[in-house]
């Protein structure tokens, strides 16, 4: 079993030990986060749905990102990050979402967000926040360390949610 298979297994098992529904918004993993998730047997009980948003239109208009915070804070930043995270849950109805939005790479950086930068969000009725991440390696890498990474913050924060 791969790393994102056991690490999908366990964030959908501590999601159903607190009987909390789950939603995912996604950027610079494209979709591997839902993906992992989705490969699971049952995830439906609790895997309500996601959003691919690259764009940052679509971030907008499906996320509910601000304008505002795009244009101060760009679409690879801890405000951005929060907000996809908690519209996520808006959008789905659901009681715990993460967030993806990064720089996979191996171009779009800069010297301040170079390639491998990923932001790391999740909303919760309770908490709501996002982590810097500075990963290694090719595109492919990045995708899959961010995508590790988001189904962790998904099993610690449904295990922190009161039952």
């Amino acid at each position: 079993m791969s790393d994102l298979a056991a690490a999908a297994e366990q964030a959908l098992l501590a999601c159903r030990q607190k009987g909390v529904a789950l939603a995912v918004a996604e950027s610079c993993t494209s979709g591997l986060v839902m993906a992992a998730l989705g490969a699971v047997p049952g995830a439906s009980d609790v895997l309500l749905g996601g959003v691919v948003a690259y764009a940052n239109p679509v971030k907008t208009s499906l996320l509910e990102v601000p304008a505002g915070t795009l244009d101060a804070h760009g679409a690879v930043s801890r405000e951005t990050a929060r907000a996809m995270a908690s519209g996520a849950r808006r959008r789905f109805a659901a009681g715990l979402a993460v967030s993806v939005t990064g720089i996979a790479g191996p171009g779009g950086g800069s010297a301040e967000k170079p390639p491998g930068t990923v932001w790391l969000g999740w909303s919760t009725p309770e908490d709501e926040d996002a982590v810097l991440w500075r990963f290694s390696g090719g595109r492919q890498a990045v995708r899959e360390a961010a995508a590790l990474e988001a189904l962790g913050i998904i099993r610690r924060a449904a295990l922190q949610m009161p039952a």
